[in-house]
C-alpha cells in the first residue's frame, strides 16, 4: 500500500510541471487563439535563470536564494513572452494558424540559441534546493520533501490564477475576449493590452515550471521539448482553452506517466498517447473543450 500511494504522489509531482506549463498555454490559447510552440522555449529560459541564481547567490541563506531563483525565472520568462507578444506575435492574428505555428516556432529556435550564446553548451546542475529539504518518513518509505513543495507551489500557483480569472476585473475581461473577441472590443476592453498580459502570465508560468525542475534535473539545451510536446497532449486532452482541462488533463497525465514508468516503463509514453487518442476519439473536442 505505501508504495502504491507514494506512485500516486509521483504522479502528482508530473502533474504539477505539467498544469503549469499546460495553464500557460491554455492561458495564451484561449484568450488569444494562438498555438504558441515557442512556449517549450520559455520554459527552458526559466530554468537555466533559477540554475544560474542558485549557483551564483551563495552568500545568501539556500531557501531565500532559491525564492528569489523562482521569482527571477518568472519575471524573465514573463517579460521575454511580453516582448514577444508585441514584437512578433501581435501581427500574426489575423493571419492564418499555419503562420502562427511557423513564427512561433522561429521563436523557439531564437530563445535557444540565446540560450546558448549567455550560458554556452554546458549542464547547469542546483541540486541544493533538493539536498536541503531532504525526505520525509512517508508509511514504510521516505519521500523527498521537494516534490511535496513542487505540488503545493503548482497548487498555489492554480488557486491564484483561478482568482485572477474568476474575480478580478482583468480576468472578466480576459474570460470575454476568449468568448467573444468582436464584442469585447466592441464594448471597449482594450483587447492589445490584456493580450500581453495573457501571453507575459502564461509565459511567466512556464518559467515558473522551469525552474521548479531544475533542482532534480539539470538545465541543458533542449529541455523545454518534452514538456512541450506533453503539454500540448494535456492541452488537446484536457480541451482547448480550458484552465479546468488543463488541471484535469494534467492529472490523468502524470498519475499514468507514474504507473507506466513502474509497471510498463517499456511503453510509458506510447501508453500514454494511446490512452489520449482513445479519450479524443469518444470526445473529440477533449474533457471540458467546446464543441
Amino acid at each position: 500500500m505505501g508504495n502504491w500511494l507514494v506512485y500516486i504522489l509521483n504522479g502528482l509531482y508530473f502533474a504539477s510541471f505539467l498544469f503549469l506549463t499546460s495553464l500557460g498555454l491554455s492561458i495564451i490559447l484561449g484568450v488569444m487563439g494562438i498555438l504558441n510552440l515557442a512556449h517549450g522555449s520559455l520554459f527552458a529560459l526559466g530554468a537555466f535563470v533559477s540554475a544560474w541564481l542558485i549557483g551564483t547567490l551563495t552568500g545568501l541563506p539556500p531557501g531565500i536564494a532559491f525564492l528569489v531563483a523562482l521569482l527571477a525565472a518568472m519575471l524573465v520568462a514573463g517579460l521575454m513572452g511580453i516582448l514577444i507578444e508585441t514584437s512578433i506575435i501581435r501581427p500574426m492574428y489575423t493571419r492564418a494558424l499555419e503562420y502562427q505555428l511557423l513564427i512561433t516556432f522561429g521563436t523557439l529556435l531564437v530563445i535557444e540559441d540565446l540560450i546558448k550564446m549567455i550560458w554556452g553548451g554546458t549542464a547547469y546542475y542546483a541540486s541544493k534546493p533538493f539536498t536541503i529539504m531532504g525526505n520525509m518518513h512517508f508509511l514504510t518509505n521516505q519521500y523527498p520533501v521537494y516534490f511535496l513543495f513542487v505540488i503545493a507551489v503548482s497548487f498555489l500557483a492554480g488557486i491564484a490564477i483561478w482568482l485572477i480569472m474568476g474575480k478580478t476585473r482583468v480576468g472578466i475581461m480576459l474570460r470575454a475576449i476568449s468568448m467573444d473577441r468582436d464584442m469585447a472590443r466592441a464594448m471597449g476592453i482594450r483587447i492589445g493590452r490584456l493580450n500581453t498580459l495573457a501571453f507575459g502570465m502564461g509565459a511567466a508560468l512556464a518559467g515558473l515550471a522551469g525552474a521548479l525542475i531544475v533542482p532534480t534535473t539539470p538545465a541543458l539545451l533542449g529541455i523545454g521539448m518534452e514538456p512541450l510536446i506533453i503539454a500540448f497532449i494535456v492541452v488537446v486532452l484536457g480541451g482547448l482553452g480550458s484552465l479546468k482541462g488543463a488541471l484535469i488533463g494534467s492529472l490523468i497525465v502524470g498519475e499514468i506517466r507514474s504507473f507506466g514508468i513502474v509497471l510498463f516503463p517499456e511503453v510509458e509514453l506510447p501508453l500514454l498517447f494511446t490512452i489520449a487518442v482513445l479519450i479524443l476519439v469518444v470526445k473529440p473536442e477533449g474533457l471540458f473543450g467546446s464543441k
